[in-house]
């Protein structure tokens, strides 16, 4: 639940229905929609903008980049350890021990219906652990009934890096069938800073290719299945000292649906899913490296859910059964000359089984007033499978149970007041989550970011947290006016902490920190809105957002966005469109400097890009072309890992044809 951002989303049964009506018929494009149903594009990328480039138009979004290729999202200054990111309700995990593989790494926008974005405590049905908020990329299915046949095509090229993307894709349908395939392949160079300074080992390539197919062999009654195959290779991370050879990802579901069902549920959808992760890291090609290491890992996860959804009077309803079960497995080889080689386990092969119960309840009191009432318990049990890995770990925590279960669970309550353009929110939440396998049972996972060693900790408490948040807004004709806020007040906080006692293993790491729980820590975040179309060609969008975070010694916590001011023009005229606009970013005067942080300096960052659209007999045609960092500034973000710079100016330019 949580911001304004849900809480406006609470209207009447009849406004509910119909927003999920308006976003399931958005087949044709790709739209970025928060949960009010408001459309996000990136300016002038279409289709060839990356899932990250989507992600980062929402409020509240932003994003951890260790380089040019797999950014790790962030919602309310929260990492992936606080979220929940689901891939069509599917649960996929990480395969890398440095997070350099997000869920969101293996979708891309052809394949993209919409982006649902839930903040705080009250996520979607299969959200587990979603403390800091929810993200379920939509994939896009072509549906029955709709063009007989439609075909695709994008390239795109981007001056800085000399990125090239192809992409293509058909869908087919008819009464009974449909499919939707198609292939994306990106392929990127080192890019430049401002000021022209080339940024090492900052290229990747990547192919993905995604098939979507439906077949309804009676009146609503529906079998869907997905196949994902996704594959990065040679992809370099500046800001870490080590780079990745392969990262391949298999992706699958089956699912059965039934529509216009009668007593108290009207939609019913089940579903089981596969997903395979591996990822391989090294530093063959870096230069002067003194020991040369391989970090192979994976992921596998097998699941289900079952979907209920529901109306009756005043209650729009939906129950929701999931359950997976995922195992991750990583190690690491040293190779000394002259020496055999050095082996360890670094995710000593955990395997984690989780179910959960979740319901959800949006309530119309009255003409004016409505109720959510979310609440979600899961059963978590999880077992160290390697009996090397266990032995490694008993000896930093004698004694410690080789398999750890337990419950976690969440509920949010929210209350929406509207009349006329008015409307009021407030809701609060509360819930916990279980250590992540890193947390737990991580062992001498070096850390660049403060040049530390890390080691789970089996005895570590769940961790829980408080929302309280609200939101007031006002829209007429040509304003649209929000302001809103959150603020999370945590018990039990995880985080590493440094052991004195004990030694690191990477060569000039600064130490080793045993992640710990703290007492209480706070994490607040404020977003206001204003925009203004004075014309209907022409509108004027501004968003500021600052967020604060401390722990229970009154230190700052690490990685919290300092202030930000976003402001874009975008004009349409007949079949062209332009837009303007800048991001104003303050000195991090408020920095986690216990946890190895230093400041950032603030910068502006300006961008430009107009587009035509028009028609070529049959064949729909949009051409953009554009500037990113118009101005060349050198500059990272609080969220650079390391304070790698960003890309300098960079021009671009793309086209898309529909047929």
């Amino acid at each position: 639940m949580m911001g304004g951002l849900l809480f406006l989303a609470v209207p009447v049964f009849s406004q509910v229905q119909a927003d999920s009506i308006s976003k399931e018929a958005t087949l044709h494009e790709v739209t970025v929609t928060s949960v009010v149903g408001a459309k996000r594009k990136v300016a002038g990328k279409g289709r060839a903008a990356s899932i990250e480039e989507h992600l980062l138009q929402l409020p509240n979004v932003a994003m951890v980049k260790r380089g040019s290729y797999a950014w790790e999202p962030v919602v309310n200054n929260m990492q992936t350890e606080r979220l929940s990111t689901t891939i069509d309700g599917m649960k996929i995990f990480y395969a890398c021990t440095d997070k350099m593989d997000p869920v969101t790494s293996y979708v891309e926008s052809g394949n993209l219906q919409r982006i649902h974005l839930d903040s705080g405590l009250d996520g979607n049905p299969q959200a587990t652990g979603n403390i800091g908020g929810s993200i379920d990329l939509k994939l896009r299915k072509a549906g029955f009934d709709a063009s007989s046949h439609e075909y695709n095509a994008t390239l795109g090229y981007e001056g800085n890096g000399h990125l090239q993307v192809y992409g293509a894709d058909a869908a087919f349908s008819s009464q009974r069938f449909y499919t939707n395939i198609g292939a994306f392949y990106r392929h990127a160079d080192n890019y430049r800073a401002g000021g022209h300074q080339e940024i090492d080992f900052s290229q990747f390539r990547k192919v993905n290719a995604f098939a979507n197919l439906g077949w309804q062999p009676i009146n609503n009654h529906i079998l869907e299945g997905t196949v994902i195959f996704d594959r990065a290779t040679d992809v370099g991370y500046p800001a870490l000292n080590m780079d990745v050879s392969d990262a391949t990802g298999f992706i699958s579901s089956l699912s059965y649906r039934q529509e216009q069902m009668g007593g108290f549920f009207y939609r019913w959808e089940s579903k089981v899913y596969y997903n395979h992760i591996t990822h391989n890291m090294d530093d063959t090609h870096r230069p002067d490296v003194l020991i040369h290491m391989d970090m192979p890992g994976k992921s596998t996860t097998a699941g289900l859910y079952s979907l209920l959804q529901g109306a009756r009077g005043i209650h729009h309803y939906q129950l929701n059964y999931d359950a997976y079960y995922n195992t991750l497995f990583a190690d690491m080889t040293m190779y000394v000359e002259g020496v055999a080689p050095m082996y360890m386990l670094t995710w000593p092969d955990v395997g984690t089984f989780n179910c959960g119960l979740s319901l959800s309840d949006d309530i119309a009191l009255m003409a004016h007033h409505s109720l959510r009432v979310s609440a979600k318990g899961s059963w978590q049990t999880r077992c160290i499978n390697s009996d090397e890995g266990f032995r490694a770990l008993d000896i930093y925590f004698p004694g410690m149970a080789r398999t750890a279960s337990g419950l976690t669970g969440r509920v949010a309550l929210s209350y929406a007041y509207r009349l006329g353009g008015w409307k009021l929110a407030v809701g609060t939440g509360l819930g916990n989550r279980a250590p992540s396998v890193t947390e737990a049972y991580g062992y001498f996972l070096n850390n660049t970011f403060d040049r530390y060693d890390y080691i789970g900790n089996p005895h570590l408490k769940n961790e829980s947290a408080f929302e309280l948040n609200g939101s007031v807004a006002w829209t007429s004709d040509q304003v649209e006016a929000r302001v809103e806020g959150n603020a999370f007040f945590f018990h039990n906080y995880i985080i590493g902490i440094p052991d004195e006692r004990l030694s690191p293993m990477t060569i000039g790491a600064a130490g080793v920190k045993v992640y710990q729980n703290l007492n209480n820590a706070q994490i607040v975040n404020l977003l206001g809105m204003l925009n203004f179309s004075p014309w209907p060609w022409l509108r004027w969008e501004n968003r500021l957002e600052y967020g604060y975070g401390r722990e229970n010694t009154g230190a700052r916590l690490p990685l919290i966005a300092p202030l930000t001011y976003r402001t874009k023009v975008k004009g349409q005229a007949d079949n062209v469109e332009a837009e303007m606009g800048a991001d104003f970013v303050a000195r991090q005067s408020h920095y986690g400097e216990k946890y190895g942080e230093i400041p950032s300096v603030g910068y502006a960052v300006w961008h430009f890009s107009v587009g035509y659209r028009c028609a070529l007999g049959n064949v729909s045609t949009n051409f953009h072309v554009g500037v990113d960092n118009l101005f060349d500034c050198y500059f990272s973000t609080y969220s650079d890992w390391n304070h790698i710079p960003q890309k300098g100016r960079n021009i671009y330019a793309n086209v898309s044809f529909q047929l």
